[in-house]
């Protein structure tokens, strides 16, 4: 983990609601460069939300979300799409079309997000297809792979632009243990790469505690704790401590 310059996302005092709910409730945190960050918390706490206010598909009613010095909240479209392109995001369902072969699921937002030649994007496709090993069924529909290849495949999509930060919402979801431990073994090894600002959001305690540096844990729209594992098995709030120990 790097901590040196700019952290890589800050939350300033956010305020979230929806209508008269309180989702995120004065929520302050920063990420470190090159840091994962996982973040625990019981259903319909806020976490998704969190995410989805890094990448400026929500807006808070109050605070700042900066990504790498940038505070991302008053930005208009065209502002908001260029610091999108620093950011990969890996949907809960892997979020692929259907109707496209992976090959061209990877190749639509290479060509329409940079100026590489027909050449490069074929060659990023392949390369970012092996790292996450799919690299023999470029040319499969996402109906032809199985839940687990499907994350890679979705994965494989977040990571095609070469991402400064990569948000993930609920990697493990719906995969068996093996499969969910082939997942946290391509983060982990994204992370050990020192380049990607990894956020992640889980119920699986087990893959935050082997892929995270840190872990928040949230709780109705407030931020009970963040810190390293053992420190958060010893924290006095009674949650906080069942949330974080590795359960069988």
């Amino acid at each position: 983990m790097s901590g040196s310059g700019e952290p890589a996302v800050v939350f300033e005092s956010v305020t979230k609601r929806f209508g008269d709910r309180k989702v995120l409730d004065d929520v302050s945190f920063a990420v470190e460069t090159g840091e994962a960050l996982c973040i625990l918390g019981r259903s319909g706490t806020g976490k998704s939300v969190t995410l989805k206010l890094m990448i400026g598909l929500l807006k808070p009613e109050k605070g700042a979300v900066k990504i790498r010095g940038q505070n991302i909240v008053d930005l208009d479209e065209d502002g908001l799409s260029k610091v999108r392109r620093q950011i990969g995001f890996l949907f809960q369902s892997a979020a692929l079309f259907d109707s496209f072969s992976l090959n061209d699921n990877l190749e639509l937002p290479l060509a329409r997000m940079t100026k590489k030649s027909k050449e490069e994007i074929d060659s990023i496709i392949q390369a970012t297809l092996d790292d996450v090993g799919l690299g023999k069924d470029r040319h499969k529909m996402p109906a032809e792979l199985s839940g687990g290849m499907r994350k890679r495949a979705g994965l494989a999509r977040a990571l095609a632009l070469d991402p400064c930060i990569l948000l993930a919402d609920e990697p493990n979801s719906g995969l068996d243990r093996v499969t969910s431990s082939e997942i946290d073994d391509l983060l982990l090894g994204l992370k050990e790469k020192g380049k990607t600002t990894i956020v992640i959001v889980t119920h699986d305690v087990r893959g935050a505690r082997r892929v995270g540096d840190r872990m928040a844990v949230l709780e109705k729209g407030r931020l009970l704790a963040i810190g390293k594992a053992e420190e958060l098995e010893n924290h006095e709030n009674e949650l906080v401590r069942a949330l974080v120990s590795e359960k069988d």
